[in-house]
């Protein structure tokens, strides 16, 4: 990047690391970083519809629409994370394609499963082999985005569910009292207030989502765990201009330091969030901070 890198032969010292640290492979593993919180900018709120949604079906009264809530709050959160995304990304890539391929196909004869193979045409490939790079990522970054969405809106439903039922009967009651339907009692009672109960568990899960971002690697998508790795192991002077021994410590250690100022930043926001989401109420929080107050 500087012009001073053209002969990393005769750099040594910061002049050596500051070229070290700008080539091709390292802006990959910058590039990694804002692909992470991309993916956490992106899935923390598609998670919490997911959720919401899941938490609403499960306290609905229409008996089919409660059994589906509470199916996908119990299979998604029973089964292991790491068999989920690699199971579920396979069966999703195949749907997608296999509803294409009855579209743009509908004179195929041979079939699309055999064996351990799953055969399609050319026409349903997603993406198809011609695309260009940046649409074969965009593709893969986006499954894994429904993917982390779909498996953390399981867990955010359930403590929605639980938040929704942790309001007080006595304010529900009273909204029924002045003439409020079920609808509004929902919106104007439960709604507002169940964030306050459930912030604390969903604090906790934005915490699991952070520590979850490696499993992008299983996604096909090189995360910055994957980079670390690959940049920090050896590299002699048979493949790169910046031979280097094993750094891989030193890499992961950057990435303790990322990963824990970032919890941290995490963990003031929410405490603000949660000191205004109590604020004048009468919960445990908010009667702690009147007694402050006082």
């Amino acid at each position: 990047m500087f012009s001073y890198c053209t002969d990393p032969a005769a750099l040594d010292g910061l002049a050596w690391f500051s070229c070290y640290l700008t080539t091709g492979k390292h802006m990959s593993i910058y590039y990694a970083v804002g692909t992470v919180l991309l993916l956490l900018a992106i899935t923390a709120p598609l998670s919490l519809a997911f959720g919401f949604g899941g938490a609403t079906a499960a306290r609905s009264q229409i008996l089919p629409l409660r059994w589906f809530g509470n199916t996908y709050i119990a299979i998604v959160r029973g089964v292991p994370d790491i068999a989920f995304f690699l199971f579920f990304v396979i069966a999703l890539d195949q749907a997608f394609e296999y509803l294409r391929h009855r579209i743009k196909c509908p004179d195929w004869e041979a079939e699309v499963w055999q064996g351990n193979d799953f055969i399609v045409c050319a026409a349903a490939k997603l993406p198809l082999g011609n695309a260009p790079q940046w649409v074969h990522e965009t593709y893969g970054f986006s499954l894994a985005v429904l993917t982390f969405a779909i498996v953390f809106g399981a867990f955010a439903a359930n403590v929605l569910f639980g938040a929704m039922r942790a309001v007080p009967r006595g304010q529900i009651e009273t909204a029924e009292a002045y003439g409020m339907t079920s609808r509004q009692t929902f919106w104007r009672v439960i709604v507002p207030q169940m964030w306050v109960y459930a912030l604390p568990g969903l604090s906790n899960l934005w915490m699991v989502l952070i520590k979850a971002t490696p499993l992008l690697f299983l996604l096909g998508v090189e995360d910055i765990v994957y980079w670390a790795r690959e940049l920090g192991g050896t590299k002699t002077p048979q493949f790169t201009d910046y031979p280097h021994g094993d750094w891989r410590m030193w890499y992961f250690l950057a990435l303790l330091v990322f990963y824990l100022g970032f919890t941290k930043i995490s963990e003031v926001v929410l405490d603000r969030i949660m000191a205004r989401l109590t604020h004048g109420q009468a919960a445990a929080a908010g009667e702690a901070q009147r007694k402050a107050a006082a």
